[in-house]
């Protein structure tokens, strides 16, 4: 192909600008349309795809499929063959998705993620921020071997895979780069699995034991169901691996093989090692960094004192929970709402015998309002409802919301309760910068932004803010 080849109704030459949230790079068509690009650089001239081009649409969205004139940025090699663009437009097919920007070198990934992050901020909270999107401790120098979760989708006929960005078609892979080297070992793509809708492997970043999680199909098949249980139990032993599954609408997950979680460990100031839980569907950060980075920055902005008390909202299994009752001592007192059953749970468990702290199973809005419908008790006479839930006056409120951001409700509680410092760990730049904007308007100082790449080659980035009602504090 040539810069003159002429367009066709799915396929276009464009010359792409400045990066857009979301991992697309900004062009627009010869009408004047904006076109969202993925799999390009700033300046490139490109040959794409029309994925999404209909003619009342505000927006259309394209794959790059050639490059006409390079980045100096890009890569002469990507990490993964599977989510490379051009080698998947050569062999006639989509990329995966899960390394979007692993086309172009780390440097000029997290140059693209600070202009994200610097733009959402300035956009939607007004604020400048000037930092960095940094590096975690001991990257690989290609950005791989971070991963140590993955999950993986599953034909009919039990072939494991992933999907394209905005695809139905499910693509067969081989190697996933991303993940550590315990998940490589295990090679859990390499598996035959039918019955299962799903795959998901953890592998805890202390060396301990993975264990993967299967998703069964509805109304299984017995016959196919004993013999994927065989099957699974005998790899999970040749391979060292716990193996569970559950099936649909059931809560009950069977064990297997091995252990039904995996054990996360921490090194921080105070005492021996904190040690978390984590169940077969709970949520843990992915990057095998991330728990080591998020908690050394949530505690050097947080300046948790002995005897305070903290809120801990969106707590997941309690990683923040735990590091904070150790910062506050017996004397303070932790207050942690976690949604989900089963992470609650997992948290309650991994700070079982601190009599310092609380875990609240919960929407975060509802709890703090007041307004959580508090469940009957198991075996209480019906009508019979748990006391309502008062959440202590706190000093520091942590909260990790997913990546939709907090709730305007929970914004408000945290508002009207006072603390002296708010750190907000988020994992979505336009969350973040909402979010901050809200808070700036009740009159919250946002201090400092820090940015972290705690997900190489992909456009992600997980950021922590603080905020004070004085700086001075």
């Amino acid at each position: 192909m040539t810069e003159d080849q002429p367009d066709t109704p799915d396929q276009l030459t464009l010359r792409l600008t400045t990066v857009a949230h979301g991992g697309h790079m900004v062009s627009r068509s010869p009408d004047g349309r904006v076109v969202f690009v993925r799999h390009g650089a700033p300046g490139e001239l490109v040959r794409v795809r029309l994925t999404d081009h209909g003619e009342d649409a505000t927006f259309w969205r394209a794959d790059v499929v050639e490059v006409l004139e390079s980045s100096a940025d890009r890569r002469s090699q990507h990490p993964w063959a599977a989510a490379d663009a051009l080698r998947a437009a050569r062999e006639g097919h989509a990329p995966v998705g899960g390394a979007e920007f692993g086309h172009l070198t780390l440097g000029a990934q997290r140059e693209l993620k600070r202009a994200v992050v610097a733009e959402q901020l300035a956009h939607l909270a007004g604020i400048e921020w000037h930092g960095q999107v940094a590096a975690v401790a001991d990257e690989s120098p290609d950005g791989t071997g971070w991963r140590t979760r993955l999950h993986l989708d599953v034909t009919a006929d039990g072939t494991a895979g992933m999907y394209p960005h905005r695809s139905n078609d499910l693509v067969p892979i081989t190697d996933m780069p991303l993940v550590t080297d315990a998940i490589s070992a295990c090679a859990p793509w390499e598996l035959s699995v039918p019955g299962a809708a799903r795959l998901d492997i953890a592998a805890p970043a202390n060396g301990g034991r993975p264990l993967l999680h299967v998703g069964l199909l509805p109304r299984q098949d017995p016959e196919t169901l004993c013999a994927l249980r065989a099957r699974l139990t005998a790899w999970g032993s040749e391979h060292g691996v716990s193996v569970t599954a559950q099936s649909p609408g059931d809560r009950e997950i069977q064990t297997w093989s091995g252990e039904a979680l995996v054990r996360e460990t921490l090194e921080v100031p105070g005492g021996d090692a904190l040690t978390w839980r984590v169940s077969p569907t709970g949520f843990w950060q992915i990057h095998r960094a991330a728990p080591r980075t998020l908690v050394d920055a949530v505690l050097a902005a947080a300046r948790i004192k002995a005897g305070e008390t903290v809120w801990d909202l969106y707590s997941g299994a309690g990683l923040f929970t735990a590091a904070a009752a150790r910062a506050v001592g017996p004397r303070g007192r932790v207050f942690a709402v976690e949604g989900s059953p089963v992470t609650s749970a997992d948290a309650r468990e991994n700070v079982a015998g601190r009599e310092n702290v609380r875990v609240t199973r919960g929407d975060a809005a509802r709890v703090l309002t007041g307004r959580d419908p508090a469940r009957r008790r198991r075996g209480a006479p019906r009508g019979q409802r748990r006391p309502a839930v008062r959440a202590p006056r706190p000093d520091v409120v942590i909260l990790d919301p997913p990546r939709s951001g907090a709730a305007k409700e929970v914004l408000s509680a945290i508002d009207g309760a006072d603390p002296h410092t708010v750190v907000y760990v988020a994992c979505d730049p336009a969350a973040l910068g909402r979010d901050l904007g809200r808070l700036s308007r009740r009159g919250w100082k946002v201090t400092t932004v820090k940015a972290f790449d705690l997900y190489p080659n992909t456009h992600h980035v997980e950021a922590v803010a603080v905020l004070r009602r004085n700086d001075a504090t």
